[in-house]
């Protein structure tokens, strides 16, 4: 059966040879592939720019039925299908208008629980605001939950019955207002069919967030004041009601409270995932009564621990989701554990993630895919070791093999390595090439070796794409992170520069054809990149970016953790106008395209509205493509049709890859 399974895998990839391995600036470098006779013929626009088949994939308790965000005439809707996509049993709703779906999950067989979050005028302000919807996969009746009596946030999940009922326990803010009791959240427990709910747990003031044990009981309450950004963590044990405070921490000088994520029923232990002595994160199991560590569950000598992976009921500890760029899941559970090892020596020339699992982690969705190819979405029956497969993630390129991408570093002028993408166009020589620097967003992220259609369009096109993990990235430890501090707009776009000399020096990038593009952080350091090195850059283009950072640092939709946020940027820079492209268009040489969603709700649309009228206004070469439909995301066709046509025919006219 795996040899049947491999052949299949590898034909339908289009994967063949190793690998690709990470590659150092001190071995032979790209320069030194040998020239195509010819170069591919460029693909058609459209196949870049078409939706993904399928986001947020999550499979049913039982295993029949899958639900996501599905492309449906060239747009994202909410879908429940039957895995065999029955038409008469599929369930489609749109998505409300001005709102973003952050989270879509199975409260049993027949209903999906869907997060939602957008922005509303408050007085004079723009809250961002939470809600939830149901959807019924029998009837397609879609409920509205809590939503006359929520104010901000009413989507704050804390736990969902395993016995087949409908009930969830959720916490819910019902007033703007600070000094009404009833701005504190109170836990309902809620039946998502019909919307009767139920107190669980009054409100206490500052405790905004709530957390359950794996039997439905309020266990954990975080208290939180901004004011002096004192943090407290309150628990109740098994049989009381009665809460204490079991931890403090002060958020603002980057303490952290001890929160539980699994209890441990008969005790006051609990896991947490904490510092161990050799300054990673850990699961720790620890006495919440005594503050007490009483063992190390599960430590890693070289990463941290970024999450974990719980059973369907809360009770059973799966699987560890590891921190470093790349890195997946270390499965705990044996037979979690074996279907891995079963997939990845099925596919050795992919990467193989497990999405989604049925209650009884015998039926999964599993994704199949490479750098060069957004891969394939399995539906894998553990029990029989049947893998079958339920959709190419984009139909257009199925399973054809695009530019090949690979981990290279450099030094970066203070002796620090940074680890970066390259992808090079197929058929060409990698020598003297036009070159896009394309900065990740965030600027808490990281780029890794995962399809990327921006990269992969910009590649097909003739460009030499590098994506720089700077200096407080995620994905290198927390030093590494912690490095941007104070330096953004300074050695965190100092990084990127000497990317740049890296790839010229290689002779993989011709110094006179260099462009830089990027996306929300990435649109700041595009404009930033500019006005900082303005002889360096032929051009820019600024995705759905930041120019005014004093002006996004105070705009934090009415969060309760506002002066805390507001100190986590305070950090990254000493000066914010000194660092904000909007005040430094003078410096600005390169012509610079502004492209933006008006419906974005993380970065305002007035940002690349303002920039624009700066640029004009300073006689600078400025161009504006402003979406009225478009997202932070791009998630209509038809966006992310015109966002890669700007981006052609901007480069295409100053800084042509031919």
């Amino acid at each position: 059966m795996l040899d049947l399974v491999t052949l299949v895998l590898a034909a339908t990839l289009a994967v063949p040879g190793p690998a690709a391995e990470p590659v150092s600036a001190n071995v032979p470098s790209a320069a030194s592939v040998k020239k195509a006779e010819k170069a591919p013929e460029k693909l058609p626009i459209e196949t870049f720019s078409t939706l993904p088949f399928i986001e947020m994939a999550r499979l049913s308790p039982d295993g029949t039925h899958i639900a996501g965000l599905f492309a449906v005439g060239n747009e994202q809707q909410i879908v429940i299908s039957p895995l065999g996509f029955d038409a008469g049993k599929v369930k489609t709703v749109g998505i409300p208008d001005g709102t973003e779906i952050n989270s879509i999950r199975w409260v049993n067989d027949d209903n999906i629980l869907v997060g939602i979050i957008g922005l509303a005028q408050v007085q004079t302000d723009q809250w961002y605001i939470t809600r939830m919807i149901a959807i019924n996969r029998k009837t397609g009746n879609l409920t509205k939950l809590l939503w006359r009596e929520a104010a901000q946030n009413a989507a704050d999940v804390l736990w969902m019955a395993t016995d087949g009922s409908p009930d969830i326990l959720v916490a819910v803010q019902e007033s703007i207002y600070s000094s009404d009791d009833a701005f504190w959240p109170t836990v309902y427990r809620l039946d998502v069919e019909t919307g009767k709910k139920r107190v669980e747990t009054k409100g206490k003031q500052y405790v905004m967030d709530w957390g359950a044990d794996q039997s439905g009981k309020v266990r954990i309450g975080v208290g939180y004041n901004d004011r002096n950004q004192q943090s407290r963590l309150l628990y109740a044990q098994e049989n009381s009601r009665s809460f204490r405070i079991v931890d403090r921490a002060n958020l603002g000088e980057e303490e952290d409270l001890n929160l539980p994520f699994m209890f441990i029923p008969g005790t006051d232990n609990a896991l947490v995932i904490k510092g161990n002595a050799q300054g990673k994160t850990a699961v720790i199991e620890r006495n919440l009564l005594t503050d007490l560590d009483i063992r190390t569950v599960y430590e890693a000598q070289d990463d941290d621990v970024e999450g974990v992976v719980l059973s369907y009921d809360g009770s059973k500890l799966l699987g560890i989701r590891l921190g470093g760029k790349g890195k997946g899941v270390d499965w705990l559970d044996p037979d979690l554990k074996k279907a891995q090892e079963y997939l990845d020596q099925a596919a050795p020339m992919a990467e193989v993630r497990i999405q989604s699992l049925s209650h009884d982690q015998s039926k999964m969705l599993v994704h199949i895919g490479t750098s060069d190819n957004p891969g394939l979405i399995y539906y894998f029956d553990a029990k029989e070791q049947a893998l079958e497969k339920f959709a190419a993630v984009n139909q257009a390129i199925e399973g054809r093999r695009l530019a090949r991408a690979k981990y290279v570093q450099y030094k970066a002028r203070d002796g620090l390595e940074i680890e970066g993408v390259l992808t090079l166009p197929r058929g060409r020589e990698a020598k003297n090439l036009p070159l896009v620097v394309m900065p990740h967003g965030g600027p808490w992220a990281h780029d890794s070796l995962t399809y990327d259609y921006w990269a992969q369009f910009l590649a097909d096109r003739g460009y030499a794409v590098l994506q720089p993990n700077f200096r407080g990235s995620t994905g290198y430890g927390d030093n590494f992170l912690k490095m941007g501090q104070g330096q953004l707009g300074f050695a965190m776009q100092d990084d990127l520069t000497d990317g740049i000399k890296w790839a010229v020096g290689e002779n993989i990038a011709d110094p006179a054809r260099v462009c830089i593009v990027g996306a929300s952080y990435g649109g700041y350091a595009a404009m930033w990149g500019i006005a900082k090195d303005p002889d360096l850059y032929r051009c820019a283009i600024a995705i759905s970016g930041v120019s005014a950072l004093r002006k996004e640092v105070n705009d934090f939709g009415g969060s309760i953790r506002e002066n805390l946020y507001k100190g986590h940027w305070i950090k990254m820079t000493p000066d914010f106008n000194a660092v904000s492209p909007l005040y430094a268009v003078d410096r600005i040489k390169a012509p610079l395209l502004l492209i933006h969603g008006v419906k974005d709700v993380t970065v305002d649309h007035r940002q690349s509205v303002l920039m624009h009228k700066a640029m004009l206004k300073a006689g600078k070469s400025s161009e504006f493509v402003s979406l009225e439909k478009a997202d932070h995301y791009f998630s209509r066709g038809a966006d992310r049709l015109t966002l890669l046509q700007s981006m052609e025919a901007f480069l295409a006219k100053h800084n042509p890859a031919d």
